[in-house]
């Protein structure tokens, strides 16, 4: 068996004993929705979705920032995790992927917690803090590989100790340690992490994984001030 292959059967074998056999109707459709609206297949995996919606849980978020919505599958997972009361703001770039989401998230009765809001991240956060939010208790960084390092400031400004900043994607099929590699996403990359090991405020890991999402990873950073 490839390594591929024996990555795929043991994600498959986790999804089956931990998720159960029987398909979630909701998530199921947003994947399918999104896979015939044409959206690129880069959702997160089934078990890095109830990854993230234990981390809201062990949190016990009220209130989650995500940016990059795609067609809203994490937006579901981590929706899930928060009480009726809670509120979860999507940022999304492309708006016919905003639709799909849309979609997705009412078919989940999740349209009352969560709101996704169009365009680019880098004029919808300014737009929200403009707002004078409660701080965030969780912000999920998903969007451009290239503006992470920006991203995390934003996540910064708009969070306070005690909250949960997850980055996606930071191994790359392992770019991220290859130093003659200066794809702007694997350079946004590397200075995004640059930040959550030097940052003042920021107690941070990462975790690369294998599976059916291939060979990538995960930031974790805890603001602490």
């Amino acid at each position: 068996m490839s390594e591929a292959r024996l990555w795929n059967a043991v994600d498959d074998y986790f999804t089956g004993r931990l998720l159960g056999d029987d398909p979630d109707e909701a998530l199921t459709a947003a994947l399918r929705a999104s896979d015939a609206a044409g959206l690129p297949p880069i959702a997160v995996s089934p078990l890095q979705g109830k990854l993230l919606h234990l981390l809201a849980r062990i949190q016990g978020a009220r209130r989650v920032l995500e940016i990059g919505t795609l067609g809203g599958y994490s937006t579901i997972w981590l929706g899930r995790a928060l009480p009726a009361d809670g509120q979860l703001i999507t940022l999304e770039y492309d708006p016919r992927h905003a639709e799909v989401a849309v979609r997705n998230i009412a078919r989940a009765g999740l349209a009352e917690r969560v709101e996704v809001r169009v365009g680019p991240a880098l004029e919808s956060l300014p737009k929200l803090a403009d707002e004078q939010p409660p701080p965030f208790d969780l912000v999920f960084i998903d969007a451009d590989k290239a503006n992470n390092p920006h991203y995390v400031e934003w996540a910064l400004r708009l969070t306070a100790a005690g909250s949960l900043i997850v980055l996606d994607n930071v191994v790359r099929g392992g770019r991220v340690a290859d130093p003659d590699n200066t794809d702007p996403d694997v350079v946004g990359t590397r200075a995004a992490l640059e930040m959550f090991a030097t940052h003042p405020r920021l107690d941070a890991t990462a975790v690369q994984t294998v599976g059916v999402k291939d060979h990538d990873g995960f930031a974790l950073a805890r603001v602490v001030s």
